[in-house]
């Protein structure tokens, strides 16, 4: 079974019918790293679901500076919800940090499988709450934790892109500088360490 129709599965079901029918509104594309799907200024007419690979949203501000919004893996959806859903001009790019394998779906076809199978308005409206929620779970963490316990949230909502995305993005992303964000993870290792001799001195 298609990823994308297993994330559907956890909200809502399909008939084989209506799964064929919601594959033929998608495209699938694979894309090159550096790839960018979105740029800053354009209108969304897409959302995209990850097979593979990972992307990330961005924007700069008049300082040239980037600030990095969201990362998406396998199993995740990523989007311009502002742009996309006014359908006006929006202020995020959207760029492949990976090779990925893509799952593309035009707010055109979305709106026709809305009047074909009503119960997927339900279950992009999940994916909007669900979007909401994040977005103001990040802004009320950046207003009140520290730099430390962000990238701590980070390592739990990302697990597996610790390894893979580089330091500067995920300095962005919790919004620190890379110089910071380099000393700061020095000393997270050290505590590390210093703890795990502390255990084995004391066992």
């Amino acid at each position: 079974m298609p990823l994308i129709l297993k994330n559907i599965f956890k909200h809502i079901s399909l008939t084989p019918q209506e799964e064929l029918l919601f594959l033929s509104k998608t495209e699938t594309k694979k894309h090159k790293a550096k790839t960018i799907l979105l740029s800053s200024g354009e209108i969304s007419k897409s959302t995209y679901f990850v097979n593979s690979g990972i992307l990330r949203s961005f924007n700069i501000n008049d300082n040239i500076i980037e600030h990095v919004l969201h990362f998406a893996c396998e199993g995740w959806w990523i989007g311009d919800m502002y742009s996309y859903i006014s359908q006006k001009p929006g202020n995020l790019f959207i760029e492949v940090l990976e090779d990925a394998e893509i799952v593309e779906i035009t707010k055109e076809n979305q709106q026709q499988l809305y009047q074909e199978i009503p119960k997927l308005e339900r279950f992009f409206r999940i994916l909007a709450e669900n979007s909401l929620v994040s977005h103001q779970e990040r802004l009320m963490d950046n207003l009140s934790l520290s730099a430390e316990e962000r990238f701590e949230k980070f390592c739990k909502k990302y697990p597996t892109l610790i390894q893979k995305v580089s330091q500067k993005n995920i300095a962005s992303y919790i919004g620190v500088t890379p110089e910071f964000f380099s000393k700061m993870k020095s000393k997270l290792l050290r505590e590390k360490e210093n703890s795990n001799i502390r255990s084995l001195l004391i066992s």
